[in-house]
């Protein structure tokens, strides 16, 4: 019997995504995963020495603690090291034959993953229709105000003006992919802008689906989707022939009984968004869209969005 083609939710950081996951893992037919990050790189040794050249090691840890649950139940400490051991014993493989073999384990049903690392690059995407020709891709879009506030909480100690040589040009061998794709490119020095993340990601997720048949892919912005879930969570499971009833959505309106809700153990605490690891459960609430006008409160000259991001936004249903 072949593996159940998993579900992509392909999205920038800071966009419901880990949310959003989370509910549709908790679908019985589903099994939704942390960031394992398998198309990183060819080889698990490709990306595990790529994230630790980036002096993201911790980008790991949603896939350690993946393995340790299907393959010891639990997420201890001993549990993480005996998943960073069957990781090593396959060293050698490619992302996606490793990929095939969770996809095995948690047959008949159906993974879920919102690894936002795929989108940083075109060739990550391209790697995941080479070992799942019949996935299907979720684009979740948040508005580019909304998404680069939700960015600026997160590392408040950057802000618009030089970037600090240690965010970026530190400690690691390569720069951080993520810090690189916040550059305003019309500055001679590095200057960091939210909105680049936003549009930069967009971009290459769009240009990704281009080459996805129709049926496969389906774009929705997030703020619809956990603002009306009745709605818009039906329209996902029948897009992916899941079954829909009372049970099943009740299940989706807890996210907090995924294993991989809450901090992991020591060697693996992370695996998803910080925020959401500290509170995990999903409250209905209408979400307010802001303004593509006015002057972006990450900037400290008054200035706004771009012509190009304005475009792209309006494009995805945003004003």
């Amino acid at each position: 019997m072949s593996a159940t083609p998993p579900l992509f939710i392909l999205a920038s950081p800071r966009s419901f995504t880990s949310l959003t996951s989370a509910m549709l893992g908790q679908h019985p037919e589903t099994y939704g995963v942390p960031e394992i990050n398998l198309f990183y790189a060819d080889t698990i040794e490709d990306i595990l020495q790529r994230l630790k050249d980036e002096g993201q090691a911790r980008k790991t840890h949603g896939l350690l603690r993946t393995i340790a649950q299907l393959y010891a139940g639990e997420q201890s400490f001993p549990a993480i090291k005996m998943a960073h051991r069957w990781l090593m014993q396959r060293s050698h493989k490619t992302g996606g034959e490793v990929y095939l073999e969770l996809c095995e384990k948690v047959q008949p049903l159906c993974i879920v993953d919102k690894s936002p690392a795929y989108s940083l690059f075109i060739e990550n995407l391209q790697r995941i229709p080479k070992t799942f020709p019949d996935s299907y891709y979720l684009h979740l879009v948040r508005h580019p105000r909304g998404q680069g506030e939700s960015v600026m909480k997160l590392v408040p100690e950057v802000r618009i003006g030089k970037a600090p040589k240690k965010a970026i040009f530190g400690a690691p061998k390569t720069p951080n992919p993520t810090m690189l794709n916040t550059l305003d490119p019309g500055q001679k020095t590095a200057v960091i802008d939210y909105q680049f993340l936003w549009y930069r990601m967009q971009s290459r997720i769009m240009e990704f689906l281009e080459s996805i048949p129709s049926e496969k892919q389906m774009r929705l912005r997030g703020e619809d989707l956990l603002g009306n879930p009745p709605l818009y969570f039906e329209k996902i499971c029948r897009w992916l022939g899941l079954s829909w009833n009372e049970a099943a959505f009740e299940a989706m309106l807890h996210p907090e009984d995924s294993p991989f809700s809450s901090p992991g153990p020591l060697g693996a605490q992370f695996g998803n968004d910080p925020n959401f690891l500290k509170n995990p459960v999903f409250r209905p609430k209408n979400i307010t869209l802001p303004k593509l006008e006015g002057p972006l409160p990450w900037r400290s000259d008054g200035k706004g969005f771009s012509p190009k991001v304005i475009e792209m936004a309006q494009f995805l249903g945003y004003d």
